[in-house]
């Protein structure tokens, strides 16, 4: 008899010890009522060469998560839950990211998670994520492969097609240009742009009259911009990151007449702060508009600011705004189950952002949105145009 009593009592232990293993696993994945805790994961380059985006990123995703707290946090079935933001440092490595990727998925028990890192990266963590069914949502990493194929997976910033069509068509439209050059990085996000604004700005009567690619490391660009000169073409389109602010002071110093086009790689507080008055009336294509009237986006732009000490670029914006989408997705699901935060992502229309208006979601997960230009005045980005043509703005996948 005592015997059985032990191997009930076994039992009985057994059972509670499982029971809270599992209490403890629907809570720290959002679904129990005890800690009301949701977490997000976020990855990004924290340290490293891109540690300025990355850390842009990180605190447009932390506000993010402040606000929604602030706001109450997020509403499932009649019971309040805050969000807790789970972040890391991909250290821009594919290795590392798989390794963060990973250790969110299984030890954090994420309920999803954000990246705020670039192209490389983000293409290495997403099938991580993918095959553990957590949905993820890109801030501003263009490679088309990233969402490719992928059920779990969306994007909530700019393609490298969309930008490079909106620069093609500002070229064309707003500066009336009838010759192009293009010096763009070597690498997916460069040639993704490159390829489209070519594509786009000759298909209204625009001539590429020069293209070339560069290097990350690249800090001379004069054998190029030699070149150029001598073409004397309208339009200089550079496509590259803050840190290829040089190119644009060689440029101006060698005498070059042309309206220079960058992309979201010049929207940061860097390109200003390294480019000075040479980057005055630059014009990018970003999804960032600082003079837009939605109090939002001016209390972003303000709170940034009084929170980092540090102007809001569209790195940031896009965190910000891929943290918001996520949890209204998930409060729209009244579920944190992963296929019901998918068919609220698939099935969310006309969301304000702080980085623009986004119409939806096509059928590969990329983002439909209004695009803006900005033109740099006085030493800081303002409002040029918007770009809101159903054509330009759609990603073919």
């Amino acid at each position: 008899m005592a015997s059985r009593k032990a191997v009930a009592a076994s039992i009985i232990i057994i059972v509670i010890v499982i029971a809270a293993a599992a209490a403890v696993w629907i809570e720290s994945r959002g679904g129990g009522g005890g800690t009301k805790v949701i977490k997000i994961g976020f990855f990004a380059p924290l340290t490293g060469p891109a540690s300025a985006d990355g850390l842009a990123a990180k605190h447009g995703a932390e506000l993010a998560v402040k606000h929604i707290n602030e706001e109450g946090g997020i509403t499932i079935k009649g019971k309040k839950y805050k969000v807790e933001l789970v972040p890391y440092d991909d250290q821009l490595s594919s290795d590392q990211v798989v390794a963060v990727a990973h250790k969110m998925i299984e030890q954090d028990k994420v309920v999803a998670a954000v990246s705020g890192s670039y192209s490389g990266t983000t293409l290495a963590a997403s099938p991580i994520f993918e095959n553990s069914h957590v949905p993820l949502v890109v801030a501003y990493a263009v490679n088309p492969k990233i969402t490719e194929g992928k059920k779990y997976v969306f994007r909530v910033g700019m393609m490298g097609e969309t930008e490079g069509k909106a620069a093609g068509y500002a070229a064309v439209k707003f500066f009336h240009a009838k010759t192009i050059a293009i010096l763009y990085i070597d690498n997916p996000f460069g040639s993704s742009l490159a390829e489209y604004a070519k594509k786009e700005a000759e298909s209204l009567g625009a001539k590429v009259v020069y293209m070339n690619k560069f290097k990350f490391a690249t800090n001379d660009f004069t054998p190029w911009l030699t070149e150029i000169k001598q073409l004397n073409p309208d339009v200089l389109m550079i496509f590259g990151y803050y840190d290829h602010t040089v190119a644009v002071k060689q440029a101006k110093n060698l005498g070059i007449k042309a309206q220079i086009i960058g992309c979201e790689g010049f929207d940061s507080p860097k390109f200003l702060e390294i480019g000075g008055s040479y980057v005055e009336g630059v014009v990018i294509v970003t999804d960032l508009n600082r003079d837009s009237s939605n109090p939002l986006v001016q209390k972003f732009i303000k709170e940034y600011k009084e929170t980092y000490g540090i102007d809001a670029d569209m790195v940031a914006a896009s965190a910000y705004d891929a943290v918001r989408v996520l949890a209204k997705a998930i409060e729209n699901a009244q579920s944190t189950k992963p296929d019901a935060i998918v068919n609220a992502l698939e099935n969310l229309k006309g969301y304000d952002g702080v980085t623009g208006h986004i119409l939806g979601f096509t059928p590969g997960h990329n983002a439909i949105k209004y695009l803006t230009l900005q033109i740099v005045k006085n030493g800081a980005f303002h409002h040029y145009a918007d770009i809101t043509e159903k054509d330009i703005i759609t990603p073919s996948q």
